[in-house]
C-alpha cells in the first residue's frame, strides 16, 4: 500500500475525532426552522438593498435574511416583543426609508423542523443506511473471494460518516465563535453531501470490482490504487 494512503487515514482519522470533540464541546447552533421565531417580510417598493446592508442594519445574521420575488426581503429571527418588532421597523426605515418600504407580514412561527421529523428523519437514515450496505453487499458480491461485500457495505457507511462529521464540526465552531445558524436550507446541504458520497463510493468500488474482474495480476491493495488512479482520470 502507497504511503500517501496511510498519510491521509490518518489525517481524515484526526480530522473525524477533532469534529466530534468540537460537536460535544460547543454543540449546533440551531436557527429558527429548529426552535421558532419570528418571521417578518417588507415590501421595497423603490430600490431593494442588498441582504449585507438590511443584515449590517438590524443586527441579524446573513443568513436569516433571504430574497422574496422582487421586492420583498423576508427576515427570521428569534421570537420577537411587539416593543422588539417596531425597533426593527424603526431601524430598518431609518436606513432605507427612500426605498418607500412597508410591512407585508409579521408572525410567529413554532419550529419547522420539529422533535417528530427529527425522530422520523433519523429512523429513515438508518433505513437507509441498512439499504445502502444490502445493496452494495448484492452489487458487489463477486468480490467475496478478495473481499467480504459487507465489509465494503461497512467502508461505505464509514465514509459518509466521515463525509457528514467533519463538515457539522466545522459548523459547530462557526457557531460557536461566529455565530452562524443551523436551518433547513443546511439539512438539504447534508443531504447532499451524503448523496455524492455514497455515489463517488460506488464509482471507486465498480472500478475494483471490473480491474479484479478482469485478472489483472497485482496485490489487492495494487488494484485498489490503480481503480482509484483511473477514477480520478
Amino acid at each position: 500500500m502507497h504511503i500517501i494512503y496511510k498519510i491521509i487515514f490518518f489525517i481524515s482519522v484526526g480530522l473525524t475525532l477533532a469534529a466530534i470533540a468540537v460537536l460535544a464541546m460547543y454543540g449546533l447552533k440551531f436557527g429558527v426552522d429548529f426552535k421558532g421565531g419570528s418571521v417578518i417580510e417588507i415590501v421595497f417598493n423603490n430600490e431593494r438593498p442588498d441582504i449585507e446592508q438590511v443584515s449590517k442594519t438590524t443586527g441579524i445574521e446573513v443568513g436569516e435574511i433571504n430574497y422574496v420575488g422582487d421586492k420583498d426581503i423576508l427576515i427570521k429571527t428569534k421570537d420577537l416583543t411587539e416593543f422588539d418588532h417596531q425597533v426593527l421597523l424603526k431601524k430598518i426605515s431609518d436606513a432605507f426609508g427612500s426605498a418607500n418600504i412597508e410591512e407585508k407580514r409579521f408572525e410567529s412561527v413554532g419550529p419547522i423542523i420539529g422533535q417528530e421529523l427529527k425522530k422520523k428523519s433519523l429512523i429513515a437514515i438508518v433505513l437507509v443506511l441498512i439499504s445502502i450496505m444490502i445493496y452494495i453487499a448484492f452489487v458487489f458480491r463477486q468480490l467475496s473471494k478478495v473481499l467480504s461485500p459487507w465489509a465494503m457495505g461497512a467502508a461505505a457507511i464509514v465514509a459518509l460518516a466521515h463525509d457528514v462529521i467533519i463538515p457539522l464540526g466545522i459548523f459547530a465552531l462557526l457557531g460557536q465563535f461566529g455565530g452562524i445558524e443551523i436551518s433547513a436550507i443546511y439539512v438539504a446541504a447534508v443531504l447532499t453531501i451524503l448523496g455524492y458520497s455514497v455515489s463517488d463510493t460506488i464509482v471507486v468500488f465498480d472500478r475494483v470490482r471490473e480491474n479484479i474482474i478482469k485478472g489483472i495480476r497485482e496485490s489487492f491493495g495494487e488494484v485498489v490504487h490503480r481503480s482509484i488512479m483511473q477514477t480520478l482520470t
